[in-house]
């Protein structure tokens, strides 16, 4: 059985950027060409609260949600690989709470979309939420 996961990127950009700035900045914290620098203090507040809950070095919780440890961290951004299932979605309110805290820009790379601090969070449809449960039930 393969495991599904899903991709986000913290990024400390300015909250005036642009979706191809963005994403352009979240694709070079990808690359080998990563500058270097000073630690941007949001992004250190962001990765200390979130390890305290989820750690990424051992020992480990059986609520993991981290799909690949230690998470990618750098001086503009905190890359996580996570697994698709229950343990994520608190795991995904914590991120989100974190990063609108910090004020930080949430990039997904699956759905090409960013997520500002100022941005409006709208809950998740109801029917949604039934179809994501639905899919976690193991199959008979």
């Amino acid at each position: 059985m393969c495991s599904v996961s899903f991709d986000l990127v913290v990024l400390a950009a300015d909250p005036d950027a642009t979706d191809a700035e963005v994403r352009a900045m979240a694709q070079r914290c990808q690359s080998l060409n990563h500058p270097e620098g000073e630690l941007d203090d949001r992004i250190v507040g962001f990765y200390e609260n979130l390890r305290v809950r989820y750690p990424d070095f051992p020992p480990y919780g059986q609520d993991c949600p981290w799909m690949l440890m230690p998470l990618n961290v750098g001086i503009d951004h905190v890359s996580m690989h996570l697994s698709w299932g229950k343990h994520s979605d608190p795991a995904l309110q914590l991120i989100l709470e974190l990063a609108q805290r910090y004020e930080l820009t949430i990039y997904d790379p699956q759905g090409d979309q960013a997520t500002r601090p100022a941005d409006p969070r709208e809950p998740m449809d109801p029917a949604v939420r039934a179809l994501i449960e639905e899919l976690r039930q193991p199959h008979h």
